[in-house]
């Protein structure tokens, strides 16, 4: 029997795209509780529902579409949904995360999550409207790009529909190709190919329109609570407001965080500042827009002619500036727009992508690839024409795009002789924008997060930065060279991270001020139960661990929790100086904390006591 008060509409769509049916399944309370929703759902549902032997872009490998229990409702910046698969890019354990308006408007229209198996026999899309389902032809849309995709689905269905869908890349089978949002304002579930295995089983998108509400238990105190906070959290979010996440860049360019020339430079201030937050909000930026409940607004609109042709819409993010910009050195603004807005339209993941164009770029220049490879495309350092030229050719899968479209680390098994050194990944997931050089606690975060390389499964490096977490443990703000108190530190966040993202809120709302407090209240508030933040962070060890023990039936172990040399041997001076992060002392330290033998693997009793028996034989 169902108990569940509010926050869960209690339904999940299970879509056989092979058959072509649809059926609606209950949401029992025991997942709820016990994983909350999002990717803690996800990891439990996917555990269940394939194999070690499942192929990723097999129609087999179960493509799930998530929301949590926030989803929804008022709770701030709580629209966003999740996308839980196996990754063709790495082969184990796929989450990408999005905000927009998407996740609400699943819930609005009747439903917690959507599960796909199968592959339908002609491309098609799901159209979820007011507790109906329906699968229709897409042949007239594959092969269009994520902005026409929206434009015509939306003429077919609503034009209040929110859109989720891939682009050529996806279509094309690239491994690192996303899952797009929002049409030009170009919400991406963009890392460990989450569009690839979407493209695997035809389903070009998937449309949701609601006009549904979600219910809470205690609507009053949870109204009371919000409009306690949000003024706070609206005064410590103004730099993120004015100038988006694009605004942090000269920062972390001044401390060493940020990426240049594949990660081998340590400063570029005078290109860093030609592709700055603050210059972009001077010269190009048009208006900003919202994910759903979300009072801050770092969305960037922009217009800007470049030779390439026009950008509106979206403005490129932390993550894309450095990654398109300071990783291949390529400082002229409209440029990366331009080529942020091509990963866009195209469906890739702009960090993946980047990456992919500097090592291509490091090959070139030690003569490993040559004219002849590129198809005449000059791959020096800063040319920004070929950056843009190669991002096609990738999502087409052409010339030395079909290469790349791998990932880096498949490309460098081709290429061969010294193409590995140039890599910088984790568990074959390229690293994102910010380098362990530069915070310690980095390095042990990207070796053990489950999906590879990932800032944002961890978020380690906001408590060396500016944040506090006394309710954790960690009052102060910690040096970010030092290695003591990280294996802890780290765990502890990974742990809160997974509640992030089961919940379904925004992590850079802890910039604004929100604590653990706040999420056990509101999740409380709107479902009538009563965890205490004890309980409520036990939940979140269980979901990692749950993820790490997905990846432990794959052959995940210690050999795996580690990282590129280039990070972890190669000094490159400015903000980082001398430093380079000592992961093993850090890694020994964090395994007994999280109760995993030397070899990585969760202990019999780590098990039992996180209720995980079921989940292995």
């Amino acid at each position: 029997m169902i108990n569940l008060q509010g926050g869960y509409l209690r339904k999940l769509l299970r879509v056989n795209l092979t058959a072509g049916t649809i059926e609606v399944a209950e949401l029992s309370e025991d997942l709820a509780r016990g994983y909350i929703g999002g990717s803690g759902l996800g990891a439990a549902l996917l555990f269940a529902e394939s194999k070690a032997d499942t192929p990723p872009l097999s129609p087999d490998n179960p493509l799930l579409f998530l929301t949590g229990p926030l989803t929804g409702t008022r709770v701030l910046a709580s629209g966003r949904y999740a996308v839980v698969t196996r990754s063709p890019l790495t082969g184990i354990w796929a989450e990408a995360d999005a905000g927009g308006q998407f996740g609400s408007q699943l819930k609005w229209a009747g439903f917690d999550g959507v599960i796909f198996t199968g592959k339908a026999p002609e491309p098609v899309y799901l159209y979820i409207t007011n507790g109906r389902a329906e699968l229709r032809p897409a042949q007239g849309i594959w092969g269009q790009d994520t902005y026409v995709t929206d434009e015509l689905i939306r003429a077919e269905t609503t034009a209040g529909a929110s859109v989720a869908c891939i682009g050529p890349a996806g279509e094309k089978g690239v491994l690192f190709a996303a899952i797009m949002s929002e049409g030009r304002h170009s919400r991406a579930a963009g890392r460990a190919g989450v569009g690839a295995v979407m493209g695997s089983k035809n389903l070009k998108a998937v449309a949701v329109h609601g006009t549904g509400s979600v219910s809470v238990a205690r609507p009053d105190k949870l109204e009371q609570s919000l409009r306690a906070l949000a003024p706070t959290l609206v005064k410590n979010s103004r730099a993120r407001s004015q100038y988006g996440t694009a605004g942090g860049l000269m920062g972390a360019e001044t401390i060493g965080d940020f990426p240049i020339k594949n990660w081998q430079l340590g400063v570029w201030v005078k290109g860093a500042a030609r592709i700055s937050g603050q210059v972009m909000a001077q010269t190009i930026l048009t208006g900003r827009y919202y994910c759903d409940r979300c009072p801050v607004g770092c969305g960037r609109e922009v217009a800007v002619n470049t030779p390439w042709g026009q950008v509106v819409g979206a403005g490129p993010e932390y993550e894309t500036l450095g990654m398109l910009g300071g990783l291949c050195m390529v400082d002229d603004l409209p440029a990366v727009c331009y080529a942020n807005d091509l990963c866009n339209r195209l469906g890739l993941d702009t960090i993946s992508t980047g990456a992919a164009v500097a090592f291509a770029m490091e090959c070139f220049e030690h003569g490993l690839l040559s004219t002849g490879h590129t198809g005449g495309l000059d791959l020096t350092w800063g040319n920004a024409d070929a950056v843009i030229k190669l991002i096609g050719q990738i999502a087409q899968r052409q010339g030395l795009g079909s290469l790349l479209a791998q990932g880096t680390v498949k490309a460098a098994d081709e290429i061969g002789g010294l193409a590995h050194e140039f890599t910088v990944h984790s568990k074959g997931l390229e690293m994102p924008a910010h380098d362990p050089r530069a915070y310690s606690s980095l390095a042990l975060a990207y070796a053990t997060s489950n999906r590879g390389a990932c800032h944002l499964q961890g978020f380690t490096h906001a408590l060396e930065a500016s944040v506090t977490m006394p309710e954790l443990g960690f009052p102060e703000i910690l040096d970010r060279f030092s290695t003591d108190q990280k294996g802890a530190m780290t765990a502890a966040m990974q742990d809160l991270m997974s509640l992030f993202d089961s919940l379904k809120v925004c992590k850079f709302m802890i910039y604004g001020g929100v604590k653990v407090t706040h999420l056990v209240e509101w999740l409380n508030l709107v479902t009538d139960w009563d965890l205490g933040q004890k309980d409520f962070l036990f939940i979140g060890e269980r979901i990692f661990n749950l993820k790490r023990l997905y990846n432990v039936r794959l052959g995940i172990s210690r050999k795996d929790d580690i990282l590129s040399a280039r990070v972890l041997s190669e000094k490159k001076g400015g903000g980082a100086g001398e430093h380079l992060p000592h992961l093993g002392r850090m890694l020994s330290n964090y395994y007994d904390i999280r109760g995993w033998d030397s070899n990585g693997i969760p202990t019999k009793e780590t098990i039992r006591r996180l209720d995980l028996e079921n989940f292995v034989g």
